[in-house]
């Protein structure tokens, strides 16, 4: 039986039977996949003292960023608190509750010195690399697991999740030929991995590697998307495939479809639908009333900023369904949001303030202020979280508000850096 460095690991609480549904829960959240939530209550059921069952039922909500899921993982949280003892379950819940009160910078330094304590823990470095992730740290996503994997071999469950995250990180680190090969490898050990395969289509975006993309993804669409939270970021990469090929009617499609037909009440995924109509916006596609939709979403949420990323995307789709009373409201937000604590002060007077003006103000057919607006931040977006391809959006609408306020040479000086790395 090979080594299994988790198990071996010292559980407080933990008969053999909730240990084992642990793992089977663990894997899933390294896939995101399946039920792990199933797995870890009755994990709980069977050893109610299990500290780090109540530990990854907090971990797993806080990918998304909407309010019951937050609520969820304090709850699971809280019940942690009274459990943990070992240094390691300190150190996790430490780190799930700075996350919590919005200090994510050092939820990241504590999960950090956990995995440098004990690199074969999965759990802190993958709740790690989603620190990195909001912070938008790009060398942190790809050197965080980087240091760890020495510790790890190919026998070793759960060696398909490091190859994958550090995949991610090489990919955001501009190391492409390697990120490719490591997701790859990833896939072939776990083809269920959609964080593998995100990887993967990451790589082909950045290179401008469309069709071979396409290909890819749709080659067994239930390997990565059936009972997966994850997919439809994944059905979001293979859309913008279609969309650099000008192939607008795969777009939306696949919007009406697997990315927003469910109309999703989660963040992470309203910021995906949300980004997909605004690149239809700027290409001048007519997406009908599918602005409303999302608009009602952002709308209900939009009266709190508790991550600058996303009111970039609410205030999107609040200005393409003209929403001019929601747009206060989430100005206001950011107001308040500037007087409170945590990183997410950073990330709106940084980064997230602008690009709101600069949306509200294309909105109004004020291009050039948004292009005042977009160039101010553009350099330094990565501080409020995101990817490359995520954040490429800031540019495309940058392009296209320097054409609408005449600035030509402007528009074609962007044109010309863009062409460097997407050639069309």
């Amino acid at each position: 039986m090979p080594f299994d460095a988790d198990i071996a690991k010292t559980y407080s609480g933990a008969s053999v039977t909730a240990l084992a549904k642990y793992q089977e829960a663990l894997t899933g959240y390294q896939c995101f996949a399946g039920d792990p939530f199933t797995l870890l209550d009755e994990a709980i059921a069977d050893s109610p003292g299990f500290a780090m069952a109540h530990v990854l039922r907090a971990w797993i909500p806080l990918v998304g960023s909407d309010s019951p899921s937050v609520a969820m993982a304090a709850q699971s949280h809280a019940a942690a608190a009274t459990l943990a003892s070992t240094h390691q379950e300190l150190g996790h819940v430490a780190a799930i509750g700075k996350v919590l009160s919005g200090e994510i910078r050092t939820a990241g330094r504590i999960l950090e010195d956990i995995a440098i304590e004990d690199p074969t823990d999965v759990l802190a470095l993958q709740a790690g690399q989603l620190m990195d992730f909001l912070l938008g740290d790009s060398r942190m996503l790809r050197d965080r697991i980087a240091r760890a994997l020495p510790a790890w071999s190919e026998s070793m469950p759960g060696y398909h999740a490091m190859l994958a995250m550090h995949a991610f990180g090489l990919e955001e680190t501009g190391l492409y030929a390697r990120a490719e090969a490591a997701g790859r490898r990833a896939i072939e050990l776990e083809p269920r991995n959609s964080w593998a395969q995100h990887a993967v289509a990451h790589v082909l975006e950045m290179q401008d590697r469309r069709r071979e993309g396409i290909a890819g993804m749709r080659e067994d669409t239930d390997r990565w998307a059936r009972d997966n939270f994850f997919a439809v970021h994944n059905w979001w990469h293979l859309a913008l495939f279609h969309l650099g090929l000008g192939e607008v009617d795969e777009v939306l499609a696949l919007y009406d479809g697997p990315i927003y037909g469910a109309h999703s009440t989660m963040e992470f995924d309203m910021i995906d639908a949300t980004a997909m109509l605004w690149r239809l916006n700027l290409m001048g596609v007519d997406v009908g009333d599918r602005w409303e939709p999302i608009a009602d979403q952002w709308q209900a949420v939009c009266d709190v900023s508790g991550y600058g990323f996303n009111d970039f995307h609410a205030a999107m789709a609040l200005v393409g369904a003209g929403r001019t009373e929601a747009l206060k409201t989430l100005e206001k937000a950011q107001a308040e949001a500037l007087l409170g604590r945590g990183d997410n002060v950073a990330f709106v007077r940084d980064v997230a303030s602008d690009l709101v003006q600069g949306v509200i103000a294309f909105g109004d057919g004020a291009y050039a202020a948004t292009v005042e607006r977009l160039r101010k931040v553009r350099s330094g977006a990565h501080r409020f979280g995101g990817s490359h391809a995520q954040r490429d959006i800031i540019d495309l609408t940058l392009i296209e508000a320097a054409r609408r306020s005449g600035q030509d040479s402007l528009a074609q000086a962007l044109v010309n850096e863009r062409r460097l790395v997407h050639p069309r």
